[in-house]
């Protein structure tokens, strides 16, 4: 079996300091929790940004800084930035990060439900619009998926010729409005796409380590972090995105699976 990949989702969009102090804003702050998650053994950092109040943004000066400074201390890891910024977004808003060539950068391929009245908007246009203009600066896409469908349009759009091979999913599991976390719904979302593909499990809250064993079982790769998951057990608040990517690390290991370093998930994602 692959050694594993293992994504740190250091912030996301919506998860505060009042959650967990520990959740970054300030770009020292992600560089920290980036440095932290790194020398535990992640390979990715999948990044969205803040402000230094913690309001989320998309805007390409801060996304430049906080790459900056995560270079300064992660230099060879790859950097994965976010277009879903954040509910309510215009789609110019969220592609900026795009404009600084990341080498990777997240392609939401539907619309989902997320709780009350806060819908994910991804029309078919948008996503076209998008993976036309990742594809045009090199950018290889992570194509997220919150439920079956999304896999349906992404394969569709790829026959189209718009996202090229090998494709490399996120099943991001347990959200409200998405694919529920479970192990039978992980089996099916594995079994749905094409085998020269690689994957991601991403388990939101309570499921994030069930859902990163069963990928680590089942020969997919993980993400874990603040964005999805802010506990490292039951009622234990993890102190860093370090000690969740600790933890999948010897997950892994128990499990006899190897850990991907950034130059090894580059060779497995085709990049």
């Amino acid at each position: 079996m692959e050694k594993l990949i293992i994504t740190a989702c250091i912030c996301g969009a919506e998860v505060t300091k009042e959650h967990n102090p520990a959740v970054p804003y300030t770009v020292a702050e992600i560089a920290r929790e980036a440095k932290s998650a790194v020398d535990a053994g992640a390979a990715i950092i999948h990044l969205h940004v803040r402000e230094d109040d913690g309001t989320p943004t998309q805007s390409a000066a801060r996304f430049a800084a906080c790459i900056a400074a995560i270079r300064e201390v992660c230099p060879d890891v790859i950097i994965q930035t976010s277009t879903g910024g954040a509910v309510g977004m215009s789609n110019e808003e969220r592609l900026q990060p795009i404009t600084l060539n990341p080498e990777m950068a997240t392609l939401d391929c539907g619309t989902c439900n997320f709780g009350g009245d806060d819908i994910f908007v991804n029309t078919e246009n948008t996503i076209i619009e998008f993976a036309r203009k990742m594809t045009a600066r090199g950018i290889k896409p992570e194509l997220e998926v919150f439920d079956k469908g999304m896999i349906d349009m992404a394969l569709r759009l790829h026959r189209r010729g718009y996202i090229a091979d090998p494709m490399h999913f996120d099943f991001v599991m347990g959200v409200n409005g998405g694919i529920a976390a479970t192990p039978r719904d992980l089996v099916f979302m594995a079994g749905s796409i094409p085998p020269n593909s690689t994957w991601t499990a991403a388990g939101v809250g309570r499921a994030q380590f069930p859902m990163a064993t069963m990928a680590i079982l089942m020969g997919g790769h993980v993400r874990v972090g603040f964005e999805d998951n802010i506990y490292l057990e039951k009622g234990v608040l993890a102190k860093s995105n370090g000690e969740l990517v600790a933890k999948a690390v010897r997950i892994a290991k128990e499990l006899g699976r190897g850990i991907a370093t950034p130059a090894e998930a580059r060779e497995i994602l085709g990049m």
